[in-house]
C-alpha cells in the first residue's frame, strides 16, 4: 500500500465497519492505534496510516502530514497533496482489508483532524461519519480549496481541551461556524483537559462511532 501503516482487526467475521484515524504532527502509526479496543467495544477495525514527511531533529520516528506554518496556516497546496495520498491509501484498503464500505468513518486528532476535514470535504459521499479531535479547520479549507460547492450532509463529532496549549480552544470554536457554513450540524464537546483525548473524550468518541457506525442503518 502507498503509506506505511498499523491495523487493528475485531474478533468475528467480516466485513466490518471502519475507522481511518489520523495521527497528529510529530506522532507516527502507532500514536491512535491503542484506542482501538476502547471504541465501540473494539468492534471497528482501526487503519492508522502514518504521514510521508519524516520531521528531522531530536523527535524520533516522528512524522507529518503537511508542513505547518505560523498561526496554524496551512498551504493549501500541501494540504490537497496529503490528502490525495490518504485518499489512494483508503481505495488500496478497501480492496485489501475487509471492510463495509457503506460505514467508513473519519477520525483525526490535532494535524490529522485537518486531514480528516479535507477528506471529508473532497469526498463526502465515501464516509458515514467524521471525528476532528483538538484540530482545526484551516483557512485554506474555510476559503475553497477543494470544495466542489455542495452542501455536505455527514455527521461530525468535534472535540477540545479549554486548557489545550498547542491548539487553542478559539480554533475549535471557529472550526464549528465553519462546519455550519458547509451545511453540517456537529456535536461539539469540550474538555477540562490539554492537547489530548481525554477519558470522558473517549467515551464520547465511542459513542459517536458505535452510534453511526453499529447502530445506524447502514442501506
Amino acid at each position: 500500500m502507498n503509506l506505511i501503516h498499523t491495523a487493528f482487526e475485531p474478533a468475528g467475521s467480516g466485513p466490518y465497519p471502519a475507522i481511518v484515524a489520523l495521527h497528529g504532527w510529530g506522532a507516527n502509526a502507532f500514536d491512535l492505534l491503542a484506542l482501538a479496543p476502547y471504541l465501540a467495544s473494539g468492534r471497528l477495525l482501526m487503519l492508522c496510516p502514518q504521514g510521508p514527511l519524516e520531521l528531522n531533529g531530536d523527535l524520533a520516528q516522528s512524522y507529518s502530514w503537511f508542513p505547518l506554518q505560523s498561526g496554524m496556516a496551512v498551504e493549501a497546496t500541501a494540504l490537497k497533496a496529503a490528502a490525495e495520498l490518504v485518499q489512494s491509501f483508503i481505495d488500496e484498503a478497501l480492496r485489501r482489508y475487509p471492510i463495509d464500505t457503506r460505514r467508513v468513518a473519519l477520525m483525526g486528532f490535532s494535524q490529522g483532524g485537518v486531514m480528516a476535514y479535507a477528506l471529508a470535504i473532497a469526498r463526502p459521499e465515501r464516509f458515514a461519519a467524521i471525528a476532528a479531535l483538538s484540530s482545526w479547520f484551516p483557512d485554506a479549507l474555510a476559503q475553497g480549496a477543494g470544495l466542489s460547492g455542495a452542501r455536505i450532509d455527514l455527521p461530525a463529532l468535534v472535540a477540545h481541551g479549554t486548557a489545550d496549549h498547542l491548539v487553542a480552544i478559539e480554533y475549535a470554536r471557529e472550526s464549528i461556524r465553519r462546519l455550519r457554513a458547509l451545511g453540517l450540524s456537529p456535536d461539539y464537546r469540550e474538555y477540562a483537559c490539554g492537547h489530548e483525548i481525554s477519558q470522558p473524550g473517549l467515551y464520547d468518541l465511542s459513542d459517536f462511532l458505535a452510534a453511526n457506525l453499529l447502530n445506524a442503518a447502514s442501506g
